[in-house]
């Protein structure tokens, strides 16, 4: 299986294969190819863990060429958080909780993503909205990083079973592992600044 450059999953197979059985034999791209298909439709396929969702007709170029991003993306990985039973990536794929994907929106993503990369230090509520908003956004409200907190905590504490953001009044909040105060570690060769 090391030898397989990519996996095309068509619309018939569609129904047979999971995205997460295939996985268990390769880390190879992942595609569907479908007829046509609706936003929901391509969002779910995305959900289940499909790297891309392409529908016919499409030349042969296309999807090679496509296989070749997903692979260099996959192997420039800047760094990814690896907290035992919580794994965090940096390149926009969601994060892992025992090994199963999880799915967030995309600022509670980022929001978890910046405190994995602080490395364990604690950081305030406007260095956070900063990193996901920019400094320069002065359309949204910077308490709207609570709301965004408070929803990505209730899901991790509904998955992981206690809460990983340890939060102090005026210090800020950090990222812990099982409560016991200790921060996950990055893992491959670099890391990358996330506030732009």
């Amino acid at each position: 299986m090391e030898s397989v450059g990519a996996c095309l999953v068509g619309e018939a197979e569609l129904e047979k294969l999971s995205p997460k059985r295939i996985r268990e034999k390769t880390r190879a791209p992942l595609i569907a190819l479908v007829d046509q298909g609706s936003l929901e439709d391509t969002l779910k396929l995305f959900e289940s863990g499909f790297d891309d969702v392409v529908r016919k007709p499409v030349h042969i170029r296309e999807i090679l060429a496509r296989i070749s991003v997903i692979s260099r993306r996959s192997n420039d990985l800047d760094f990814a958080f690896d907290g035992g039973r919580l794994r965090i990536y940096f390149d926009g794929r969601d994060s892992e909780i025992d090994g199963e994907v999880f799915p967030l929106p995309r600022r509670e993503r980022r929001i978890l993503e910046y405190l994995a990369s602080v490395g364990g230090r604690r950081v305030d509520k406007t260095q956070i909205f900063n990193a996901i908003y920019g400094v320069f956004d002065e359309t949204v409200d910077d308490n709207v990083v609570e709301s965004h907190i408070s929803k990505l905590r209730k899901k991790l504490r509904a998955r992981l079973g206690y809460d990983p953001i340890d939060s102090k009044r005026f210090l800020g909040y950090r990222l812990v592992l099982d409560g016991d105060e200790t921060p996950g570690r990055a893992i491959a060769a670099k890391s990358v600044d996330k506030a732009s």
